[in-house]
């Protein structure tokens, strides 16, 4: 199983820049995105809607903000939009912002995520904090579950130095505070983790690459671009079981071509 995960940053702006043909070239079996900055009735044409995919959307209530999507070759046995399809918590405020959708096939479920940034001001960040924080049951969830889940999606935490060009300017900002760094450790159950009943998801991006200046975002400021002044913020995170399914492969993040200040993160699973 091929699946891709980007942050589009407005999927037609992204399908200006020629995305939608290099996905037909690529021919993945799922593709996540995230940030589409549209409704669905805006993305009706054909081109949002390849020949051989099932297209669902889970777009944000505010205009031109957010919103995750999920194409898939094999149609899925179920899709929840937002996580209060899932859980039994109020999800309201995450949900009307449109940052989880997941489909389930037979044994395993792929989802796509956007978590909140929270560089515009406190509340965001704060809010941010706050997910993470109800988040924690979800993720819980499940690796109780008789089914493997590959969570595709812009995380917005850059976890390590070696995740992040200037770590040395960036530890009081957010996507590298040590809070949300401390939260990816017990996500993963990082070597660092120094909570209690740490979760055992894997980055499996580091199963096959461990290289530094590996990165998936790059601000538009500068020429940080060029300069390959990036921070490795984009993640398929997958249960246990996934970790030896991760197969080696090339152009994992992809970056010949720039559809959006992300880059597409490709893996492959053998399912």
């Amino acid at each position: 199983m091929k699946v891709i995960s980007i942050n589009v940053n407005g999927i037609r702006a992204a399908a200006g820049k020629g995305m939608f043909e290099w996905l037909a070239k690529v021919d993945a079996d799922v593709i996540c995105f995230q940030e589409l900055k549209a409704y669905p009735d805006q993305i009706e044409d054909p081109l949002y809607h390849p020949e051989g995919y099932h297209a669902y959307f889970h777009s944000a209530e505010k205009k031109g903000y957010a919103g995750v999507g999920i194409y898939c070759k094999q149609k899925p046995k179920a899709v929840y939009r937002g996580l209060g399809a899932i859980s039994d918590d109020d999800w309201f405020d995450v949900d009307r912002e449109g940052r989880y959708i997941q489909v389930d096939f037979s044994d395993v479920s792929v989802v796509s995520l956007y978590m909140p940034s929270g560089s515009s001001k406190r509340e965001r960040q704060d809010f941010k904090y706050a997910m993470m924080g109800r988040f924690e049951t979800v993720l819980r969830s499940m690796l109780r579950k008789r089914r493997e889940f590959i969570i595709c999606g812009d995380w917005n935490i850059a976890h390590k130095k070696v995740d992040i060009k200037n770590w040395r300017g960036n530890q009081k900002n957010s996507g590298f505070l040590p809070e949300e760094r401390a939260w990816m450790d017990w996500l993963l159950n990082d070597d660092n983790n120094k909570r209690d009943k740490p979760l055992n998801f894997v980055d499996a991006f580091r199963v096959i690459n461990q290289k530094a200046h590996e990165y998936t975002w790059w601000s538009n400021r500068g020429q940080a671009w060029a300069n390959n002044t990036g921070w490795r913020i984009d993640y398929q995170i997958i249960t246990p079981g996934l970790a030896n399914k991760v197969i080696t492969g090339s152009d994992l993040i992809y970056k010949e071509e720039r559809f959006s200040d992300h880059a597409p993160l490709v893996l492959e699973y053998q399912l």
